[in-house]
């Protein structure tokens, strides 16, 4: 049986759900945790994952990560932590595959579009989105909405950045419904979820974007700390060609950035005394993440990514087109909501903001594949937009 330290979640000690369950034994031998996290794997919203961006919109190559192969990735690097510092592997586990689950079709142009459509109603923040998909959205049971998840998942999802000060009004309808603490800091599982997302997608997307043609090796070394690496790895690899040594550096790098935040995080531990988890949360800061020096080093690489990858005109241009559509299938709904799907029709409210919502709800939780469909039919295939 796996020791856990006693600063880590305890399914035995969790807080419970919003509704009182009966186990029932024929559904195996689970604890919380664990049922959370199946909960997640076989939820609906999970499984569009697979059909939703992470960087290229709608990829044309197999070979590029999606939003659903992101989050496996993420959640390899985040139980591997947890296990390291003695944490709960479950629960790290379940929040790093859910943490996403909220992100609407072509990724963050797409969360634009709704954030302007929804500017006069609270607005759209996937972050919220996640836990409003998982609390009323998902309806997988007969007797309440959503998957019904222990609070220390729903405070995992709501604040894996830290204290929310000023929660939007889906994350406040949420918290009003089970009281998640808000403005103190989360478990450290939720901690490392978090770092766990930095270090996949900052070096993954280095990966897809050299495959894509968009970032090159000489761009790369212009960072000193990556010219270091390739040095290092090019002289213990001197009879390889450089391009087979790629995912050596990429492997490298994460390795460097998991053993920085192992480091790190069990010196806070001892140096801030924590023995609970009730220490975690009234802590004062983040304790589970980088050194300074890895964080400099991990903030130069976004910028540089942001530069030279996700602000590529290419990538741009993608992007813009997303935008559009959402902006446009917004406009078609509000006008004729009867062309979304009639569960959908039937359930619309009849006054706003619930109005624009539900449409919100609708658009976010669609595929990119699927909002290029419906486009197409209101618009046609042609339509100049």
């Amino acid at each position: 049986m796996t020791k856990y330290a006693s600063y880590a979640s305890d399914p035995l000690a969790s807080r419970g759900r919003l509704h009182n369950e009966n186990r029932d034994a024929t559904r195996g031998p689970r604890d919380d945790f664990q049922r959370d996290r199946d909960r997640i794997i076989h939820s609906i919203s999970f499984r569009r994952l697979r059909h939703k961006t992470q960087v290229f919109v709608a990829p044309d190559g197999d070979h590029y990560r999606v939003r659903l192969t992101h989050s496996l990735e993420v959640a390899q690097i985040g139980r591997t932590l947890a296990r390291a510092l003695g944490l709960n592997e479950d629960l790290t586990e379940a929040l790093c595959l859910a943490h996403d689950i909220g992100h609407p079709p072509f990724g963050h142009a797409g969360e634009d579009a709704l954030q302007e459509a929804l500017a006069d109603y609270g607005g759209f923040d996937h972050n919220a989105q996640t836990i409003r998909t998982l609390t009323k959205l998902e309806r997988p049971y007969p007797r309440w909405d959503g998957l019904n998840l222990t609070w220390e998942m729903l405070e995992g999802l709501a604040k894996h950045n830290g204290p929310v000060k000023e929660p939007t009004w889906a994350l406040g309808e949420a918290n009003e419904a089970m009281e998640l603490d808000l403005e103190s800091w989360p478990s450290l599982e939720a901690q490392i979820a978090a770092v766990a997302d930095d270090i996949a997608y900052d070096n993954h997307d280095i990966d897809d974007g050299i495959r894509a043609g968009l970032l090159s090796m000489d761009q790369l070394l212009e960072l000193p700390f990556i010219a270091d690496q390739w040095d290092e790895i090019t002289k213990r690899f001197a009879d390889v060609e450089h391009e087979k040594l790629i995912p050596e550096l990429i492997r490298n790098q994460i390795g460097l950035m998991v053993n920085d935040v192992l480091d790190r995080t069990a010196a806070r531990v001892s140096e801030l005394d924590i023995k609970s988890t009730q220490d975690v949360r009234q802590a004062g800061r983040m304790i589970g993440g980088f050194s300074d020096q890895m964080a400099d080093r991990e903030r130069m690489l976004k910028g540089f990514m942001y530069e030279n990858l996700y602000h590529h005109p290419r990538q741009l241009a993608a992007a813009e087109e997303g935008r559009i559509m959402i902006v446009d299938l917004v406009r078609a709904y509000c006008e004729d909501p009867a062309l979304m799907p009639e569960g959908w029709v039937s359930s619309l409210p009849p006054e706003e903001p619930a109005r624009i919502r539900h449409i919100g709800d609708f658009l976010a939780g669609m595929t990119d594949r699927y909002a290029r469909n419906r486009h197409a039919e209101i618009y046609g295939e042609h339509s100049g937009r």
